[in-house]
């Protein structure tokens, strides 16, 4: 499982090989999802190395997602680099980006993890780790600002969320450049990521340069600090929130003073949590906020008709049904 490769211990190999080896499996398979780009050849290389130190197995799983030309060489080519770090099984998979509605990056991260899910069916390993760096969570969390999406997006991305691990989140993504060329490993570089109609390349090349030339240093590592900060305080909310619900939420109903009596913040989650287990509906936040208002600024209004739900106000409970 070792890699053949024996490079100097250096500050970057160093760094993410421990980043890597706090978030393994104790036991198993594991599988790396790996472009070629140099953020997931070091993950593969740390992987390939730690795997084999700790006992276990680890692979790769490379995506073609066929929107650029050459992808199929570029994929062959990840495969093959993955073998020569000892990483076993490695399976490629060509995958097909339907234009879904909500853009080409959306899509194809769609794609992407219905390829990962695939790989750990067929292979039965525990997890996928992904090469996600400290600049990528502040990228999100930045894009999560410009789009006011609260805090369900400026959280960022966890660590482990089920079988994705991510145990890059901590590094920089120059120290993922750097391992590559302390180890001798040439990257693949993506086109797509110099794309500027793409939001996440105009704030990583524009907007976070801009931020940090005009605030000064460390507005990446701000954000990504901010990000765990407001996972915290969101995990312990939604906690709450799942506690009032799951006392309160009946049959579609739930009593209006029960939600009265609560925090904003918690108000908000218990009729976004209810309406998606019961309903099978997601409630963006102005639309959980007209249905707060049945019940913050009640003054006898009719039902209130969403896309997919209604909801009415009957005797002093909300009543949410799903028209036929």
């Amino acid at each position: 499982m070792e890699s053949t490769r024996r490079p100097r211990l250096t500050p970057a190999i160093a760094d993410i090989r421990r980043a890597v080896r706090a978030l393994l499996p104790t036991e198993g398979l594991v599988l790396v999802g790996l472009s070629g780009g140099a953020d997931s050849l070091a993950l593969a290389a740390a992987t390939a190395f730690e795997a084999g130190r700790a006992g276990i197995r680890a692979g790769a799983v490379i995506v073609d997602h066929n929107l650029q030309t050459g992808s199929a060489d570029v994929a062959v080519a990840a495969a093959e680099t993955a073998r020569q770090l000892g990483l076993d099984p490695v399976l490629v998979w060509s995958v097909t980006v339907d234009g879904d509605g909500t853009g080409p990056e959306a899509a194809a991260r769609t794609a992407r993890y219905a390829a990962f899910t695939a790989a750990l069916e067929q292979t039965g390993a525990s997890g996928v780790l992904l090469g996600h760096t400290l600049d990528d969570q502040a990228e999100t969390v930045l894009l999560g600002l410009a789009r006011g999406s609260g805090p369900t997006s400026l959280r960022g991305m966890a660590a482990q969320t089920g079988p994705i691990l991510r145990p890059l989140l901590g590094i920089r993504r120059a120290a993922t450049r750097q391992f590559c060329a302390d180890a001798g490993l040439a990257p693949w570089t993506d086109p797509h990521n110099f794309d500027p109609r793409y939001a996440r390349v105009r704030a990583r090349e524009t907007v976070l340069p801009l931020l940090e030339s005009e605030l000064g240093p460390g507005v990446a590592v701000a954000l990504a600090r901010t990000a765990q900060a407001l996972r915290e305080d969101s995990d312990a909310l939604d906690e709450l929130a799942d506690a009032v619900a799951r006392r309160h939420w009946a049959h579609g109903t739930i009593d209006a003073a029960a939600l009265a009596a609560q925090p904003a913040a918690v108000r908000q989650r218990v009729i976004r949590l209810g309406v998606e287990q019961e309903c099978g509906v997601w409630l963006d936040r102005r639309q959980t906020l007209a249905v707060a208002a049945l019940v913050t600024d009640w003054h006898g209004q009719g039902a209130l008709s969403l896309p997919g739900i209604r909801v009415i106000r009957q005797g002093g409970l909300l009543i949410f049904s799903v028209p036929a």
